[in-house]
């Protein structure tokens, strides 16, 4: 004898399935009753009834789904040619397969160290440089009261996003020019010559962090911004009654509410450190400065595609470099997890 429980609901005539709540969600059983007996149900019937129950969020993760099929994982057949000898003739599957002598040859050539040290170097330059102010202006933004003063700050922030690469590199050359551009013009003022920054090669993590700094800030303060919408304000009112100032409710209440924030956002920034950007690096790149500036994606885009036509060498160090990115992130994830008991999974 089975008592129907109030989520229960009838299937069929003379079956009833029995439903458990748990944390105030739905929990369908395996157990269904059919003519007084116990039968488990097939989960391809529970797949199907979960489907049909939930059609229509279904239809709006579909297109996504297809994009990423499409454009990312499909894509990764190609992977095979990190350990294979490719040439178009034998076409993608044809090559002999050399398991991993290309990955050997990339950690084995001169060029190694010099790349990663290249790489790492502007990544973390950029990721300590970039990653807090996006943090202070949306506790700024959010400090302000008056909604078209705060609407005026944050277009005004979000505007370099939309600015192309090409654009934004071509505006800082024009800028940075030492003899007809606003840097030369500054030094000329003060009747001293301005040095070419652009053909520095100690200068360039510092210009390629700066030129993110500038384009990305307000765009990335986003997230913040929404989720200091969410703060309880009861306790700015307890703050205020207890007397505490604007920069101590910052420090007491926004900051601590946006902390598991941060922490997920940080985690995957330090998942892309191997992953500098390819576009304004290989367009801020000059033959003065490249002793700074060849990273592992202008390496790879030059013996790829450019010069060698490497592509199963190139093919390689891709698969190199996205392997310790996935690694990396599992670590900091893993760290994060242990030590603030929170992280992406």
């Amino acid at each position: 004898m089975y008592t129907i429980q109030p989520c229960s609901f009838i299937l069929e005539p003379h079956k009833e399935q029995e439903t458990n709540r748990k944390n105030g969600c739905e929990k369908m059983s395996t157990i269904t009753t059919v003519n007084g007996k116990r039968v488990k149900t097939s989960w391809w019937l529970r797949l199907i009834r979960h489907f049909s129950s939930k059609y229509q969020l279904y239809l709006m993760l579909l297109p996504a789904v297809v994009l990423l099929i499409c454009f990312y994982y499909v894509p990764m057949y190609g992977l095979q040619l990190a350990f294979r000898k490719y040439t178009p003739q034998m076409g993608l599957t044809g090559g002999d397969f050399v398991g991993a002598k290309y990955i050997k040859k990339f950690i084995q050539s001169y060029q190694f160290w010099t790349l990663i040290k290249n790489t790492l170097s502007i990544s973390i330059t950029s990721l300590l440089l970039c990653f807090p102010f996006p943090i202070i202006l949306a506790l700024v933004i959010n400090q302000i009261r008056r909604p078209d003063a705060k609407q005026f700050v944050q277009t005004v922030a979000y505007i370099p996003h939309f600015i192309s690469t090409v654009a934004m590199v071509g505006m800082v050359k024009i800028m940075l020019s030492p003899s007809t551009g606003l840097w030369g013009y500054l030094y000329a003022f003060f009747d001293a010559k301005a040095p070419n920054v652009l053909a520095t090669p100690s200068s360039f993590k510092w210009l390629y962090a700066c030129i993110q700094l500038w384009q990305h800030t307000g765009w990335n303060s986003i997230i913040y911004v929404a989720a200091l919408s969410s703060v309880d304000v009861q306790l700015y009112d307890a703050a205020k009654v207890d007397g505490a100032n604007r920069l101590q409710q910052m420090w007491n209440i926004e900051l601590p509410s946006i902390l598991p924030t941060i922490i997920i956002l940080l985690i995957l920034n330090v998942g892309h450190l191997l992953g500098a950007s390819f576009e304004m690096i290989y367009l801020l790149q000059n033959d003065a400065n490249i002793a700074a500036s060849e990273v592992i994606s202008t390496y790879v885009y030059k013996i790829g595609i450019k010069a060698s036509n490497q592509i199963s060498y190139s093919t390689a160090i891709g698969l190199f470099n996205n392997v310790v990115n996935f690694v990396i992130l599992i670590v900091i994830n893993a760290i994060s997890n242990k030590v603030t008991q929170t992280s992406l999974f």
